[in-house]
């Protein structure tokens, strides 16, 4: 797994940190469907094929570093946060969120006060926020803005601690180094309290993001193997795209339903969806990011967000949506 360190603070930092994982077997099943969108559109696999729904793929960047973007959340408003910046010399990460139509009017900053850098990371259907920010010395601390008031949170004696997820209860997800290990915690926002998530005989846990009802996704090390995982209640599965060589789910909706990314045998990133009612798999590609895609977030209706690599080089925050077209 990538080594944090103070200007790669995301996990998937330039959708590159999948191909450093440790190979896995197999731990999915159910059919699976590839979306490759040609010229920003691509055949829908959700849904009846006769209601002409299409995915669709559209770029969003903050014009402040149109070389760097990743968008991390996005709600049932289609709100979206994220940030730009790679966090290296002069690019510091700054987070924002961005609202339909997405255009430059729309980009509204979310920093945590007096911090060097913020990522925002999770968005909830009440516009509450979450993400981590660092200080003077490197500190990362997790944050979440509810009502329009900043808290900071931190796990005792950690020099990391990142929230990656929140729901509209006040119930976070993310997790704390210490050792050169991730430990994944579920944080109550009222009481401030930290609770383990730690599945079975796991190492270095990471816990990505929660929904409405409390189910929890992530991953974790097992001895050289990165592994997905579901938790539900007391109860974790493991969950892994079918033939991929490493599997990290990033994003719950209140359906069930899980996106994120894994690598192929050819090394290459791409982006998932599995669907709880059908334990159906999709795979996707942005037409300009194929090998490099990512998927962070989705709502309940399917929408999802993420990033990929452009062929200069440049990280790409992406939208990808379900639109009815016109036979």
């Amino acid at each position: 797994m990538m080594t944090l360190r103070q200007g790669t603070f995301r996990i998937l930092a330039r959708g590159t940190a999948l191909a450093l994982l440790t190979a896995i077997a197999a731990c999915g099943g159910g059919s699976t469907t590839p979306v490759t969108a040609q010229n920003g559109i691509a055949p829908a696999s959700l849904g009846d094929p006769a209601a002409k729904l299409t995915y669709k793929f559209k770029i969003i960047d903050d014009q402040q570093d149109p070389t760097f973007n990743q968008l991390l959340g996005i709600n049932h408003s289609k709100q979206i946060v994220g940030y730009y910046g790679s966090g290296a010399g002069s690019h510091p990460n700054k987070g924002y969120r961005v609202s339909p139509p997405f255009h430059v009017l729309n980009f509204s900053s979310e920093n945590f006060p007096h911090s060097v850098q913020t990522q925002v990371t999770a968005i909830n259907n009440l516009n509450d926020t979450a993400g981590f920010w660092i200080d003077k010395n490197g500190v990362n601390h997790g944050f979440i803005h509810w009502n329009g008031k900043f808290g900071s949170y931190s796990v005792s004696g950690s020099g990391v601690t990142q929230i990656l997820g929140l729901n509209n209860s006040g119930q976070a997800v993310g997790f704390s180094t210490q050792n050169g290990k991730n430990a994944g915690f579920q944080l109550d926002r009222v009481t401030k309290k930290f609770t383990a998530i730690a599945p079975p005989g796991a190492s270095s846990v990471t816990a990505t993001s929660i929904n409405n009802p409390g189910e929890v996704v992530g991953f974790y090390k097992a001895g050289r193997k990165t592994i997905g995982f579901v938790k539900i209640g007391s109860n974790y599965s493991k969950l892994g795209y079918p033939g991929s060589r490493s599997t990290m789910p990033l994003g719950v909706n209140n359906h069930g339903d899980i996106a994120g990314a894994y690598v192929d045998s050819s090394r290459k990133t791409h982006g998932f969806l599995f669907e709880a009612a059908t334990s159906k798999w999709s795979s996707f590609d942005d037409p300009n990011g194929v090998g490099t895609t990512t998927i962070n977030g989705l709502n309940d209706r399917k929408d999802m967000v993420g990033f990929f690599v452009d062929g200069s080089g440049n990280t790409d925050g992406m939208l990808i949506y379900l639109a009815k077209i016109k036979p």
